[in-house]
């Protein structure tokens, strides 16, 4: 491998909005120069992390039906000491086959306290070698909120004892971390605002729908799926009708949803061409995640924004009311949701079209990330 030399871990668990987000970044370091490896943790998406990105899976796994507290494995068993063991060696061996100059975790110490089993023998291993790389860790812009007191404080611990900086993948013009997490001023000077991190504008699809449904990986998306397909019917008058299921959603759903369609709805679990579709949609209609949005407001089509805000998350609710505030989507709560209330909310976000006067977010996140983690190295050449 030539150029800086990074390690990046990502672990998702439930969606692939993490691991989307870390490809991408991934790709624009490897395009300027760097030699990446990214480790994965969770349950393999076909199309990521992508061609010619260096690539170790640990033995996966994901949410079990006890919610984020209980791991299980690719067969759906609860994970053990030794499965964790097994996982920690592995990327330990990454870790040290590298050498790398910079060590990128996502979310860690902020989020994923589940994976804790192997990130804090990671992080020990970093501070035991010489040269140390740098650890930064990979933020979205908007956290969840922590209910369990002293959590914060922890997170804080972490950052000031080992931690090299902390990457916000957001715009401060948009949302600030302290909006999210109430002690950030306790680390300020570690914190490092990249941008939103979109994709490079795509050119507008051939295959024209005006109407452009998508729920995400799929895993927790049948009800969005189910509520467009019942609001399709409603609004005949919107025209050609695209239904993304996410590749997730359980089979037996698929089929029960597919043969439920109206002729002018087409239904499918992915398309390479998402962003190529948003840019010749006249409408998107999509949970709230990072990644969706940012290629809906890239797109810059019209978009009515259903966020996921089951089991208390708080996240995607935060980011859809902030864009809804700046004219720039219609936000309908997931607990009202049905056939009609969604076909309200497409005949409003129609009525009021996109708002041309609203702040350009940047959404250059990755390639600057590329800018950061270069300015970092010299910074540390030069002290």
């Amino acid at each position: 491998m030539s150029g800086p030399r990074v390690l990046f871990y990502v672990q998702h668990l439930l969606g692939i909005g993490h691991l989307a987000r870390a490809s991408r970044i991934v790709r624009a370091l490897v395009d300027d120069g760097f030699a990446v490896t990214l480790v994965t943790g969770g349950m393999p998406v076909d199309g990521f992390p992508g061609p010619g990105i260096d690539h170790v899976a640990l033995p996966a796994i994901a949410v079990g039906d006890g919610g984020f507290s209980a791991l299980v494995d690719a067969n759906g068993t609860v994970i053990d000491e030794a499965f964790k063991a097994a996982r920690r060696d592995r990327l330990l061996a990454a870790y040290h086959a590298m050498r790398p100059d910079i060590v990128i975790v996502e979310a860690f110490p902020f989020g994923r306290r589940q994976v804790r089993f192997e990130l804090l023998p990671l992080i020990a291993a970093i501070e035991a070698s010489t040269p140390r790389p740098l650890l930064l860790t990979s933020l979205r812009d908007i956290l969840q909120e922590r209910a369990k007191p002293g959590r914060d404080e922890e997170t804080i611990d972490l950052v000031l004892r080992h931690f090299d900086g902390v990457l916000v993948h957001g715009d401060p013009a948009f949302v600030r971390l302290e909006d999210t997490f109430p002690l950030a001023d306790a680390i300020a000077g570690r914190v490092v605002y990249t941008g939103l991190v979109g994709s490079p504008a795509a050119e507008p699809a051939a295959e024209r729908y005006d109407v452009v449904v998508s729920a995400g990986g799929g895993a927790v998306g049948a009800g969005l799926v189910e509520a467009a397909l019942a609001a399709s019917g409603r609004r005949t008058g919107s025209g050609r009708w695209l239904v993304i299921t996410g590749p997730n959603l359980p089979q037996a759903d698929f089929a029960r949803l597919s043969a439920a369609r109206p002729a002018h709805v087409d239904l499918v679990r992915f398309r390479i061409d998402f962003r190529n579709l948003l840019a010749a949609a006249r409408l998107s209609v999509s949970q709230a995640g990072y990644n969706t949005v940012c290629d809906v407001l890239q797109a810059g089509c019209g978009a009515v924004l259903v966020p996921f805000a089951s089991g208390g998350e708080s996240e995607q609710t935060a980011r859809a009311e902030r864009l809804e505030r700046l004219g720039r989507a219609v936000v309908l709560r997931e607990d009202i949701l049905s056939g009609e209330t969604l076909a309200d909310a497409i005949l409003r976000a129609e009525e009021a079209g996109t708002e041309k006067n609203v702040p350009v977010l940047q959404l250059d996140g990755a390639n600057r990330t590329a800018k950061i983690l270069r300015d970092l190295l010299k910074r540390r050449v030069t002290s």
